[in-house]
């Protein structure tokens, strides 16, 4: 069963490496690459506009319809038009396959995260495991490999900088998901649910999902997911990087980046295991925290050529918390609602990198810093909050266990556990 489930996961890892290294590779070129204009900035806010639209109106009956498989293998499709047009890089070409890329992204990135979720599920239900903790894992493996895709697209650009150099991945990723990826049964899911999965069902259910208030809670942080990462792939590379050492540095710099949180995303999620995630949360807070605070007051140097690399290393530990727990942590608390929530995820971190692209041209680096770390510090205090829904409720369970057990015993000694049973709850009671 663990082979099974390994096989699907590395699939699915190695298509979206595969997709990202030509999307991605192009994603952090644009604004060189078609700078006439601005016709390359104003693709990728396209993108994410037609993301947020997409993680709105249609994205759970998507999937819910055509299954994780082939929503993952179209929306691949969709990407490898907005490949295709940067050969002849025109508004009239650009901007629609964005508009494209854009509304499959959603579908694509929920799809995803739906079926390693669900994998997880089975996984631990067939071998008595904690759902928590193989979700973690999945997750960290699925990071670990698709963030290397930023080594070798940003390694590609470096060395070769030629779109035809990373022209066939997209096909391949599409005949590797198509030949090799099991579907996943969401059948029973809909069973569940009690109702016909119509899309005005599916596209309130998006909505809907914002009354939990553990969602609700959730977006400042889920927002700065997404502001943190624009930050570091355009206004760090953009104003500490390219004005000091030069365009040729900043494919390296996101190397190190990358191979950072590559790495991290996998040595992370074994550890979840025997750390609370309470304490990755805290880690990457306190490195975001620094490193926003010395960016504040640090003149870039060429002579400190390290400085460059540490900072985006230290950048990429802290992005693995960010990216792969952010969205494990979803899977965890939504395991009722799993489309709904990721396509909500999905909203919010788009949004973090529209506002981090829009704001980019008009506001001065300091004024994104201070953005940045009050975001961090609200996100942190409301994922806080979370936390303390949570404990409260398994606190609560513990109490109820306590109750059923004392009911059920046998008569002997029954005073003596009522006596025990009632001052553990009371203690219990106080604690919350």
């Amino acid at each position: 069963m663990e082979i099974y489930h390994l096989k699907n996961i590395l699939v699915i890892a190695f298509g979206y490496l595969l997709i990202y290294i030509s999307f991605g590779g192009l994603q952090t070129l644009q604004s060189s690459l078609n700078s006439h204009g601005g016709l390359g900035v104003v693709s990728l806010s396209v993108i994410y506009g037609s993301q947020i639209l997409s993680s709105v109106v249609f994205t759970p009956y998507v999937i819910r319809k055509l299954g994780c498989k082939w929503t993952v293998t179209i929306s691949m499709c969709f990407y490898i038009t907005y490949t295709l047009a940067n050969f002849y890089p025109k508004w009239y070409t650009l901007i629609p396959t964005s508009v494209l890329v854009g509304l499959a992204g959603s579908p694509f990135w929920t799809a995803k995260c739906t079926y390693l979720t669900l994998s997880a599920q089975q996984r631990a239900q067939k071998e008595n495991k904690v759902t928590m903790h193989i979700i973690n894992q999945y997750f960290g493996i699925f990071f670990l490999i698709f963030q290397s895709a930023r080594i070798w697209g940003n390694l590609l650009s470096s060395l070769i900088l030629h779109l035809s150099s990373e022209n066939a991945c997209g096909a391949l990723a599409v005949l590797l998901i198509y030949m090799f990826l099991d579907p996943i049964d969401l059948q029973n899911e809909k069973k569940k649910d009690g109702y016909p999965q119509y899309f005005w069902n599916d596209f309130l259910a998006t909505l809907k999902h914002l009354q939990d208030k553990r969602q609700c809670l959730l977006i400042p942080l889920t927002i700065y997911s997404g502001i943190e990462q624009g930050f570091i792939l355009s206004d760090y590379t953009k104003s500490y990087v390219t004005c000091s050492l030069g365009i040729k540095f900043v494919g390296y710099v996101i190397i190190i980046f990358g191979a950072m949180t590559s790495i991290c995303s996998f040595l992370f999620g074994k550890l979840f295991e025997y750390v609370n995630r309470i304490a990755f949360f805290i880690l990457a807070t306190v490195i975001n925290i620094i490193c926003i605070s010395v960016l504040f007051v640090w003149r870039p140097n060429p002579e400190q050529l390290g400085m460059y690399f540490v900072f985006s290393g230290l950048w990429g530990i802290a992005d693995a918390i960010w990216q792969a727990s952010v969205n494990a942590l979803y899977g965890i608390l939504f395991e009722g609602n799993r489309e709904a929530a990721f396509a909500n995820y999905l909203l919010w971190k788009s949004l973090g990198y529209v506002l981090s692209f829009g704001y980019s041209p008009f506001l001065c680096i300091n004024i994104k810093l201070s953005v940045l770390i009050f975001i961090l510090l609200v996100g942190m205090f409301c994922y806080g909050i979370v936390e303390y829904f949570e404990w409260k409720k398994t606190v609560s369970k513990i109490t109820n266990i306590i109750v059923v057990d004392n009911f059920n015993r046998k008569p002997q000694g029954t005073i003596k556990d009522s006596v025990q049973g009632f001052i553990i709850i009371m203690s219990l009671k106080i604690i919350v």
